[in-house]
């Protein structure tokens, strides 16, 4: 049996349509079990055991984990990240599951100058001591996200950032589910570090370029100084400000360190991954 963690998030819901679509049954953890039926529907939410768990409350993981040998693990980032994936493993390591498959992060490092990264650096160690196969995947920059910018760009035609004009790579979270399907169900890619990416590197320069040519209308990017767009955040789109300070971190790192696609993706799963154009079609109403 293959568990699910951040069955609810949007790369866990991916992964878990990924693998009902090949027939794979497996076990989704959520604080909201009704909620998550609901969103899978038939015919995936028949592949899909629903089961209650909470990653601070290790009674519930030790129940969830019974009878797996597989495990998937993405949390949402926050403060407490380390902390409760650290716990994920160890509860995992003692209650029978063999593999892990973990959303990790394409820098994540000791020196990293992204606190998250740092973060995800020392779950990949615990993961490493504690003796269990592990594969991490470190997928770059969600398209997902974009949808986050939508309001602005619907209401002022404006792209707001801190990342002048650095090439950013992006990935749709279906390929990252795709690829971590990929990874429970095939022997050859355990134990292995892929980073995702799209097919090319766009930067926030070249999406209003793009924006404007499928709206037909202007869309301007505006490049601000990284403590404005940071207090634009926190103060303008109610971020918390360790999520401010993650967003112009990840902004910076791209000026510092230039961006490209990596071919991992089509390597993995015999195609190529979704463009950010068709990303953008499909959610064009949203920035009209």
């Amino acid at each position: 049996m293959i568990v699910i963690m951040g069955a609810s998030g949007t790369t866990g819901g991916a992964l878990l349509r990924s693998l009902a679509a090949s027939g794979v049954p497996s076990r989704a953890l959520t604080r909201d079990p009704d909620r998550l039926r609901a969103r899978l529907g038939a015919p995936a939410g028949d592949l899909v055991e629903v089961l209650p768990a909470d990653a601070s409350d290790t009674d519930s993981l030790r129940a969830a984990f019974r009878g797996a040998r597989q495990l998937f693990l993405a949390m949402a980032n926050g403060p407490a990240q380390v902390e409760l994936e650290k716990r994920v493993v160890d509860t995992a390591a003692g209650s029978g599951i063999e593999h892990i498959v973990k959303i990790s992060d394409p820098v994540a490092a000791a020196d990293s100058p992204v606190t998250l990264s740092r973060g995800h650096h020392a779950v990949e160690e615990h993961l490493r001591a504690s003796g269990l196969t592990h594969t991490l995947l470190r997928p770059y920059a969600f398209m997902q996200n974009l949808l986050l910018l939508a309001p602005a760009v619907a209401a002022r035609r404006i792209i707001l950032g801190a990342m002048r004009d650095a090439p950013c790579n992006w990935i749709d979270c279906r390929d990252i589910g795709d690829v971590a399907a990929a990874a429970l169900t095939r022997a050859d890619l355990a134990g292995g570090t892929y980073v995702l990416t799209g097919n090319e590197a766009v930067g926030y320069g070249g999406l209003a370029a793009t924006l404007t040519r499928m709206l037909g209308r202007p869309v301007r990017y505006v490049d601000l100084a990284p403590h404005e767009l940071r207090e634009n955040l926190v103060h303008h789109a109610h971020m918390p400000p360790w999520l401010a300070a993650h967003v112009v971190e990840i902004q910076q790192l791209a000026v510092s360190h230039p961006e490209s696609p990596t071919d991992t993706v089509a390597r993995i799963v015999g195609r190529d991954p979704r463009t950010l154009d068709a990303f953008l079609h499909e959610h064009l109403s949203r920035f009209s």
